[in-house]
Formats: structure tokens, C-alpha cells, sequence
């Protein structure tokens, strides 16, 4: 049957796409879909209210069990801000709704227990060899709080899955598409086009020396519902990327060339906190297409002519 999933979301500083996408194509697909989040999420019929960076075990355990379902996907997390603010939501945050769905918290008598799709993030693999695609099997060693809040959450998740959880954590790589956040490159290249082409003055972005593997959030949610519907989940990690390395300044010139924009872009800016000054990002994604029969379906042109077109 199909698999009903609880979609926790929250409006901090989150990386929206995936988690607005997970939720269009689940309904889409015919499930029922219930959404959870610190704010009100229009057009979702069952939405509850919570916050994931400051929810006790128990009360979410509570709050989950009424609604059974088959799986909750995580697509909660902060993406910027001082380090409170990346643990309450990156390491508390997993910590209450794993302890929540430990087996026997959130199952009602004789039902089965719910899967946990768990979103990580590619900033846990730290500095990696340059020209290489980076696999699970790579020691994480995280280059800033944002990358060592996120491999704590996946630790976190897998310490419940060594307790009996079924579990898995997508370790996305770089997300662009609709609605891709200011604090992530893509999303801060549209912003400043977006007001440089109004009169707002130059687009002026950090060094664009860097390699990293953009996917689009679509693909990125295909791939959640892909480990929700999963027969079994051999791996407690799985990459998603669209398995190629793009110099950023290349996306950067496909997006102002989408744009129209034909004025000066300054690379005088600080680079991003959250990167850490991390020259290379690839995916392999072998075990993606493996354990999940995933792969990437849609290419960075269509990716950034949809950030285009929804920034406006």
C-alpha cells in the first residue's frame, strides 16, 4: 500500500526545496501527506505545528503516533547562523525525533513501526582529494559548524538504527531549483541579479574557484520518496548529487545568461561560512542507484531556468 509520510518541516533558515518537493510528489503520487513545521504551510490540509529545535522526546512521540505513518522524512535543518543555532536544529532536532521514534515510541499495538528518512548534507565530508568523486565509505571530517552540526544529526540517526529504528540518511549534495535559499549560492546569484537588474548597483559574490555537484531539489525529492518506498535499506547512508562537478563560476555565468543581466560581477565578497573554503564536491552515487534505483533526472539548465523563473 502506499506509504503515508509525515513530513517535518520547519521555516529556519531550512533548505526549502526538498522539503516543499518531498510534499508535491507524495501527493502527487496519491499519499496522504501530513506536514509539520514551526509556521502554517498554505494548501497542506494536515499540517501540524511544532518545532523540531526545541520539541521533548515524548511530546513528539505524542504528537506522531495519532497520525501512524509508514515513514517521517526529515527535511528540517539550519543551513546558517551561529553555532546554537546550527545544533538546536541540526543535532537537538534529530536527537528528539529519533529518541521519539525509537521502536515502540510512536507504534500503535500491532502496527508496524515508521521508517525515518533523515536529510544530511554533503558539508559533513569536509575537504575531500580534488578530481575524485567522493563515496559513503570517505571518513567525514567536517570543515565548519554547519558540516559537524549535520554529521552529528547523522550520527544521531545512526545510533537509532544500531537500536532498532529503520532508518536512513540522504547525504544531499548541493540543492538548486525553485525556491533555493539565499544562504546557498544559487539562490544568492538570483537574489542579486534580481536587484541588480531593478537599479540596485554590481553583483558582487565570493571567490567562484570552487567545484560543487548541484541537484536539482526535484531529484532530490524523488530520491526521499525512493528510501521511503524502499523494500529494505542495506545502508545507513546514501549520497544524492547529481554525480558531476561543476566550477561554480560556470553556474554563475548559465544563471546571469538566463538573467539577461550583461553588467559587472565582483568576486571581493567573503565566501560562504558554511563551505569552509572547500575547493571540490562530487558525488559518486552508485549506491544510490543500488539500494534505491535512483539517479538524477533533471540538468542544471532546467534546474537554474526554474530558479529564474520563481525568483521573480
Amino acid at each position: 500500500r502506499p506509504r503515508n509520510p509525515l513530513a517535518p518541516m520547519t521555516s529556519r533558515r531550512i533548505r526549502p526545496p526538498p522539503g516543499r518537493h518531498v510534499w508535491q510528489q507524495a501527493t502527487g503520487a496519491g499519499m496522504t501527506v501530513v506536514t509539520a513545521g514551526r509556521a502554517a504551510l498554505p494548501g497542506s490540509p494536515e499540517h501540524l505545528r511544532l518545532d523540531l529545535a526545541s520539541a521533548d522526546p515524548a511530546e513528539l512521540a505524542g504528537l506522531i503516533a495519532p497520525v501512524a505513518p509508514d515513514v517521517v522524512v526529515n527535511c528540517a535543518g539550519a543551513t546558517s547562523g551561529d553555532p546554537e543555532v546550527l545544533a538546536a536544529a541540526n543535532v537537538t532536532g534529530a536527537y528528539a525525533l529519533v529518541r521519539a521514534m525509537l521502536p515502540g515510541g510512536t507504534t500503535p499495538p500491532g502496527g508496524t513501526p515508521p521508517r525515518l528518512v533523515h536529510l544530511g548534507s554533503a558539508a559533513e565530508y569536509g575537504r575531500v582529494e580534488p578530481g575524485e568523486a567522493v563515496d559513503e565509505a570517505a571518513p567525514p571530517r567536517p570543515a565548519a559548524a554547519y558540516g559537524a552540526t549535520k554529521l552529528a544529526g547523522t550520527r544521531l540517526v545512526e545510533l537509532g538504527r544500531a537500536a532498532g529504528l529503520d532508518a536512513v540518511v540522504l547525504r544531499v549534495f548541493n540543492p538548486v531549483g525553485a525556491g533555493a535559499p539565499g544562504s546557498g549560492l544559487p539562490g544568492r546569484v538570483a537574489a542579486q541579479l534580481r536587484q541588480a537588474l531593478a537599479g540596485g548597483g554590481d553583483v558582487r559574490l565570493g571567490p567562484l574557484d570552487a567545484v560543487r555537484d548541484f541537484v536539482d531539489a526535484r531529484d532530490v525529492a524523488a530520491a526521499a520518496l525512493a528510501a521511503a518506498a524502499a523494500p529494505s535499506l542495506p545502508h545507513p547512508v546514501i549520497n544524492v548529487g547529481s554525480g558531476t562537478g561543476v566550477l561554480t563560476r560556470t553556474l554563475v555565468k548559465e544563471l546571469i545568461g538566463i538573467s539577461g543581466y550583461t553588467g559587472p560581477v565582483h568576486e571581493d565578497a567573503p565566501g560562504s561560512a558554511r563551505s569552509g573554503d572547500l575547493l571540490w564536491q562530487q558525488a559518486d552515487i552508485a549506491r544510490a542507484r543500488q539500494d534505491l534505483g535512483w539517479q538524477p533526472r533533471h540538468d542544471l539548465a532546467a534546474s537554474l531556468a526554474d530558479l529564474w523563473e520563481a525568483s521573480k
